[in-house]
């Protein structure tokens, strides 16, 4: 094993500080993987789910959960990690006077009602800052419980907003926006607007050490740049391709022998805006989404390295249903035509709104070319600077029209790309989608025994999702990724994210 020297690879601005709870975008959680430990770790060839600080996590019942924690896990601040570390992030994130991102993945612990805020205005606020379901037993232990049985509770423990948090957090949680603490392989060096910088952890306690001793990420608002930057050996290495380089394999040749694809946990979709009142007439949208010609993009502007959706989940996880998006997702130019005029047609410019930093242009000129086309409206793209600003812009419901809404599973489940995204209260949930019959599905899948048995009332909600369609996938991505020549060893996981603390610098 090749360890030691300094690399350089493509980032992106997250949209909040990097704390663990308050991070659900990519941009940031791809520097909290190597910043962070959980209770389980993921593989990396398929995302199975192993113990990292958890020594054992056991239920009879999958309602009452005891977890054992290693001992000797150090914060980077030389503190011990132990069981009030997690039960304190824990209510700190869960809380909704704090206003945590993550808070929505702790909706199946006892007293998140009473915790959570009853509208986006928390007033009245909650009753309570602390989860009923969670008690610390000693030092290295504590207890989980549900308020229903959920069948994939551990599966989901190696997402970051599970992550502990020092005490140091709770003593002064803006010093965090600078020098965030986690206890991971690598610890928080320098962080401002240009790049993140994070170096190895030498007190680092786990099983998944880091080779590089310094990790940069350099912040790029045009995903062409940071390609160029790969290809002159200024880079280590990006995750992006840019679509012109996909035309022809070119980038194949640039970066010979120097490049990666790989299927992974990624899906993208079009979200319509819930404040666009012309979009809640169901026709229309699905005459929009009819409208898509996603196989002829898929071939024209990624030159096959992302394959058309025909579900809401990816392929990669078990449950996976093919097909389940029906015509709806079936590009039909005369029935969609058909179902627009039925629908009274869009009155103005539809715009949709597109981030400039992860290369999606051509992709939304191609996606309104071909609605001009099939349906005749007026479409027009719209392009925020970078990913931090179109997320801000969501969260504040400040866009009209359509989005592009991308997902990258955070544990290996068909429920993961469908209860964070648009269960009641979701914090990914950008279309404010809510229908009841959707979350008792969602309930009836987490409260069944086997996984068969969830994956068919997951499939139920699925269903109910394509009925609404308050949103529509469009494609599958693959990971295509390019490194510099300095480099070696540079692997993805299965979520499609560049394994960094692995990738070797060569001697």
């Amino acid at each position: 094993m090749t360890t030691g020297g300094e690399i350089t690879v493509r980032g992106c601005t997250p949209q909040n500080p990097l704390v663990a709870g308050n991070t659900a975008e990519v941009c940031g959680g791809n520097m909290l993987d190597l910043l962070t430990a959980k209770l389980m770790h993921y593989a990396l060839k398929d995302a199975t789910p192993e113990y990292d600080i958890a020594e054992s996590i056991d239920t009879t019942d999958n309602l009452n959960f005891t977890v054992k924690l290693k001992q000797g896990y150090k914060f980077h601040d030389g503190t011990e990690v132990k069981a009030h570390n997690f039960v304190d992030a824990w209510n700190y994130t869960a809380a909704g006077v704090n206003g945590q991102q993550g808070s929505y993945f702790f909706e199946p612990i006892e007293g998140y009602a009473d915790v959570a805020c009853p509208n986006e205005e928390c007033s009245p606020k909650p009753k309570t800052d602390k989860l009923s379901g969670l008690k610390v037993v000693d030092d290295y232990t504590f207890t989980i419980k549900t308020a229903n049985p959920v069948s994939n509770l551990v599966v989901r423990l190696g997402y970051s907003a599970f992550a502990p948090q020092p005490d140091a957090f709770f003593e002064n949680p803006d010093a965090f926006k600078t020098k965030p603490i986690g206890a991971g392989p690598y610890q928080a060096e320098m962080i401002d607007d240009t790049q993140y910088v994070f170096s190895k952890f030498g007190d680092y306690s786990g099983e998944f050490k880091g080779k590089p001793d310094k990790i940069t990420f350099r912040i790029y608002n045009d995903p062409g740049a940071a390609y160029r930057d790969v290809q002159g050996g200024n880079l280590d290495a990006t995750d992006i391709i840019p679509p012109d380089m996909m035309v022809d394999d070119l980038y194949k040749s640039d970066l010979p022998d120097r490049w990666l694809v790989r299927e992974q946990g990624v899906i993208q979709a079009i979200g319509f805006s819930p404040t666009d009142e012309q979009l809640k007439n169901r026709d229309l949208r699905r005459a929009i989404s009819m409208g898509i010609d996603r196989d002829l993009i898929t071939k024209q502007i990624y030159n096959g390295s992302r394959t058309p959706a025909d579900s809401f989940v990816s392929p990669v996880v078990n449950g996976y249903k093919a097909g389940a998006c029906g015509e709806w997702c079936t590009f039909d130019a005369a029935k969609a035509k058909a179902l627009y005029d039925k629908a009274g047609g869009y009155q103005g410019t539809l715009t949709f709104g597109v981030n400039q930093d992860g290369g999606h242009k051509p992709m939304a000129e191609a996606v309104c070319n071909s609605l001009k086309n099939a349906l005749g409206l007026d479409c027009a793209v719209e392009i925020t600077p970078d990913f931090k600003t179109l997320r801000d812009q969501l969260n504040k419901k400040e866009r009209k029209g359509i989005f592009r809404q991308g997902w990258q599973m955070d544990y290996p489940s068909i429920e993961n790309f469908l209860a964070p995204i648009y269960a009641k209260g979701a914090s990914s949930n950008d279309v404010r989608y809510d229908n009841p019959e959707f979350q008792a599905d969602l309930q009836k899948g987490n409260a069944a025994k086997t996984t068969d048995e969830a994956n068919k009332f997951y499939q139920d909600a699925e269903a109910k999702l394509v009925e609404d369609l308050p949103a529509f996938p469009t494609w599958y991505d693959a990971a295509v990724i390019g490194w510099s020549d300095r480099v070696t060893n540079v692997e993805t996981n299965a979520f499609g994210v560049i394994d960094y603390a692995q990738i070797e610098v060569k001697q």
